[in-house]
């Protein structure tokens, strides 16, 4: 196929429209003819991934783009750094981290992006409507973008994200197209009890009680692991199912595979009907049971019996509004059972008993929690009590970056209790923790236990 260019485009890559342009034209018309698009298409957005360091040559890659005076074209926001910018008390337990982190993040401001340092755009108040082509990166967001929104957006890393963002144009390929948005495997999930019922092992800290939301981020794990980089379909899932359950399925179907693009019959906007995605007839089927999900949260355990936990992780991808409310409702129970009179014993996971919380009912041991500077501002304003309930519970509220990319926990910790499939996943790779799955409640009854 042979690459067209419009003459305003060829004008931008012949350096019209000044070198920064220029170079990040390069960039977009290259990774064009290697995806044999026949054309570039116009975007209304970028999500930008390269603001986080990575070494040496994001800093060099982003100053020559400052030097060369580039600017975004389009609307641009910025995923996770490497740095909590707004609470500078909590720093990475690496010096270069945060020097080159922080460094790296105030030039990509001078690019002219959005300062909104979160790895879920689509909780920002502005998101992109059906159909509209954005190059998104961050492999929860893009599968988020095309699955739950129904926008089109490709895979795009570090480098060329910020080059859509300067250009406002990427390749007519991959995901923005209609044949490649397509299913190539179906999921039956009808054999999976979304109310969370009999799941779990009371023996250890590996068995947890399964509520209906711990059920999605085991879901996508698996069928991330299935799916590999093809597009699934799923039928069998409650119609109600709400978007931090989407966030949480799909953030975890895009780290067990390479994910961008989910369906759901009778959920997501272009799967009205199985046969609107996919040839029913010949479509690839697996079929999903609760033994399956069993399965999926012993792997993402990688503690074997009962070990001690050292702290609590949640907010991978980040923290909703809702989720935090819920972070906090959960602390409330807690304190609330430890003014009861001869209140002793907390309940733990599977129905256990657990040793005695604190009299006060605040953890014994750390909570951190992810989320967005946008979503903690909305917590203090419109939800001062639940902010105050997380502050008074000692709750860590970590913005700007994500706890398991850079290691911001004291090195004495050693095991990681999370409800996120995403974290699980990645952290003891990258942080080198163990890690016990759990659902919300066990993580704070865990916390509050000691």
């Amino acid at each position: 196929m042979t690459l067209r260019l419009t003459r305003e485009q060829q004008a931008m890559l012949d350096g019209e429209h000044g070198p920064a342009v220029a170079m990040a034209m390069r960039m977009v018309v290259g990774i064009a003819r290697v995806k044999r698009a026949e054309r570039l298409v116009q975007i209304a957005h970028a999500h930008i991934d390269s603001c986080l360091y990575l070494g040496r040559s994001g800093i060099d890659f982003a100053r020559k783009l400052v030097d060369l005076g580039g600017q975004c074209r389009v609307r641009a926001t910025t995923n996770v750094g490497s740095v909590d910018l707004i609470h500078p008390g909590i720093r990475p337990r690496s010096e270069e981290l945060r020097t080159h982190g922080a460094e790296l993040m105030e030039l990509y401001r001078r690019l002219g992006v959005e300062e909104t340092w979160t790895c879920a755009p689509y909780q920002l108040p502005v998101r992109p409507g059906f159909g509209e082509h954005v190059a998104w990166a961050e492999s929860n967001a893009i599968v988020f973008a095309n699955s739950v929104l129904g926008a089109r957006t490709d895979r795009y890393g570090d480098f060329l994200d910020i080059c859509a963002a300067i250009t406002g144009l990427v390749p007519l390929a991959g995901l923005h197209l209609d044949e490649h948005r397509r299913a190539d495997l179906h999921v039956d999930c009808s054999g999976v009890d979304f109310g969370g019922t009999g799941f779990g092992n009371a023996a250890d800290l590996t068995g947890a009680d399964f509520s209906g939301e711990h059920v999605y981020p085991l879901l996508g794990y698996l069928v991330g692991g299935a799916a590999g980089n093809g597009v699934p379909v799923l039928t069998g899932v409650p119609a109600d199912v709400g978007e931090d359950e989407l966030k949480a399925f799909g953030a975890a179907a895009a780290s067990s595979g390479g994910v961008g693009l989910f369906h759901i019959v009778g959920v997501t906007p272009e799967a009205p009907n199985l046969a609107d995605v996919c040839d029913p007839a010949t479509v690839r089927t697996v079929r999903l049971r609760n033994v399956d999900l069993e399965g999926a949260q012993r792997e993402l355990s990688t503690v074997e019996g009962r070990r001690r936990i050292d702290a609590v992780s949640l907010g991978t991808p980040h923290a909703s509004l809702a989720e935090l409310r819920q972070l906090a409702a959960e602390l409330r129970r807690h304190q609330r059972a430890a003014q009861q009179p001869g209140a002793a014993r907390q309940p733990g996971p599977a129905g256990q008993l657990k040793s005695p919380g604190r009299a006060d009912g605040k953890p014994r041991i750390p909570i951190w929690v992810n989320t967005a500077r946008s979503t903690l501002h909305a917590l203090e304003v419109d939800h001062p009590d639940d902010h105050s309930t997380l502050r008074q519970a000692e709750v860590t509220i970590l913005t700007d970056t994500c706890n398991y990319l850079t290691p911001f926990m004291a090195d004495s910790v050693r095991v990681v209790m999370t409800n996120s499939a995403k974290w699980a996943h990645y952290a003891p790779g990258n942080i080198g923790v163990d890690v016990v799955f759990a659902s919300l409640r066990d993580c704070v009854a865990e916390a509050v236990a000691g």
